[in-house]
């Protein structure tokens, strides 16, 4: 197996899925999920990613870029996937995306998508190899 293929394992096994009930203690006044609550959810399911890829010590040094497309009504399921879409040596870039599922529907549509990137660290906090 060359460094490549272990490379691609690992991120088809780090692949994480979260599903999130959106309640009303999560919503704002329009009824829609907090958008601070949405970028929690999503840090954690980048951290996770992270982690599982490459069981070390992680943080998040970055938010890239989000994009709110569609707000999340109280009522849904928040469906939060992250994958790794980037190896560096010290770093990881994650995408997260949160889909809004109805309950009683098929109906699924992309409601945000950021990138996050993540650095490994030592036993003395310092940045070290993600692999």
């Amino acid at each position: 197996m060359t460094d490549n293929d272990k490379i691609q394992e690992l991120i088809r096994v780090s692949e994480t899925r979260m599903i999130k009930c959106v309640f009303p203690d999560t919503t704002n006044h329009y009824n829609t999920l907090f958008g601070g609550t949405a970028l929690n959810w999503m840090d954690e399911i980048a951290f996770i990613t992270a982690t599982r890829f490459c069981r070390k010590k992680i943080v998040t040094v970055s938010l890239d870029k989000t994009d709110f497309q569609k707000p999340i009504p109280a009522g849904t399921f928040a469906d939060i996937h992250g994958k790794v879409i980037f190896v560096g040596n010290k770093s990881l870039k994650i995408q997260v995306q949160i889909f809004i599922e109805q309950m009683y529907t098929n109906q699924r549509d992309l409601a945000v998508s950021g990138v996050f990137s993540m650095v490994a660290l030592n036993e003395n906090g310092k940045p070290t190899s993600v692999l």
